[in-house]
C-alpha cells in the first residue's frame, strides 16, 4: 500500500519533504497487512478523511487526538468525531459542554464533526488506524512520524494555524511548532477521567481570537442541529 498515493495531491506535496521514504514504505506495508488480516478502524475509505475534507491551504485550526475509536461504527477518520447515529463518546460530550460554555453553542444531538472539518479544522489523530477492540494497537508502528510530518508541513506555512493540543500526549507536539506566525493553545484532555485542565480552557473563542488577530476567517463552531 502506497500511503502517499492515497493522500490528496496537495497534502502529498506538503508532507513529502518531512517524511522518511523507507519509514513511510514500511508503514504502508504494515497497514496493508493489518487491513487484510484484521478488522481495522476506520474503514480504509475513511483513512485520510481529515486530509480530504481539509486541504493544507484551507487549514486554520488543528485539533489533535491520539488514537481512533476502536468500537464498531465509531471511527471515520476525524479525531474525536463519530458518525450520526453513533452514541457520543464521553470525551466528545465534554468537548460539547465546553463549546456551550465558551461560545454558546448548544450540544448537538450528533457527534459528527464534519462541519468543522469542511471549514478548515484539521481533525487529526496522531495514530490513524487501530485494531477492533484493541486501543493503541497501532501505536509505535510509524503513524507518529507521518502525523508529525503533517504538523511540520502546517508549521512551514506562513498563514496562521491555531494548534489545539489537549492532553499530555498532544502537548508534547508543541515542540514541532516553530513558526511564530502560528498559535499553540494547550489544555488538559477532555476525557471525563481528567477532572482538571480542559473544562474552562475556552479553546474555541481563543482559537477564533487568534485567527482574527491574523486576519483569517473565523470558525463557525455551530454544528448541524445545534442551536
Amino acid at each position: 500500500m502506497n500511503l502517499l498515493d492515497l493522500l490528496p495531491g496537495a497534502w502529498r506535496d506538503a508532507l513529502t519533504p518531512f517524511l522518511d521514504e523507507r519509514g513511510t514504505e514500511a508503514l504502508g506495508a504494515f497497514v496493508a497487512g493489518e487491513y487484510a488480516q484484521h478488522t481495522i478502524y476506520p474503514p480504509i475509505e475513511d483513512l485520510f478523511a481529515a486530509y480530504r475534507l481539509c486541504p493544507p491551504e484551507q487549514t486554520r485550526v488543528l485539533i489533535l487526538g491520539q488514537d481512533p475509536y476502536h468500537g464498531p461504527g465509531q471511527a471515520h477518520g476525524l479525531s474525536f468525531s463519530v458518525r450520526e447515529g453513533v452514541r457520543i463518546p464521553p470525551s466528545l460530550r465534554n468537548v460539547f459542554k465546553e463549546l456551550a460554555e465558551d461560545v454558546g453553542v448548544a450540544p448537538p444531538p450528533t457527534g459528527d464533526l464534519t462541519g468543522w472539518a469542511s471549514q478548515g479544522v484539521l481533525l487529526l489523530n496522531a495514530v490513524l488506524t487501530v485494531r477492533a477492540a484493541q486501543a493503541a494497537s497501532h501505536a509505535g508502528k510509524g503513524w507518529e512520524a507521518f502525523t508529525d510530518a503533517t504538523i511540520q508541513a502546517l508549521d512551514a506555512r506562513d498563514e496562521r494555524v491555531v494548534f489545539l493540543l489537549w492532553g499530555g500526549y498532544a502537548r508534547k507536539k508543541a515542540a514541532l511548532i516553530m513558526n511564530p506566525a502560528h498559535v499553540v493553545l494547550e489544555a488538559g484532555h477532555p476525557s471525563p477521567l481528567n477532572r482538571v485542565g480542559f473544562r474552562g480552557a475556552r479553546p474555541f473563542s481563543a482559537a477564533n481570537k487568534a485567527l482574527a488577530d491574523a486576519g483569517r476567517t473565523l470558525i463557525d463552531w455551530k454544528l448541524p442541529c445545534s442551536s
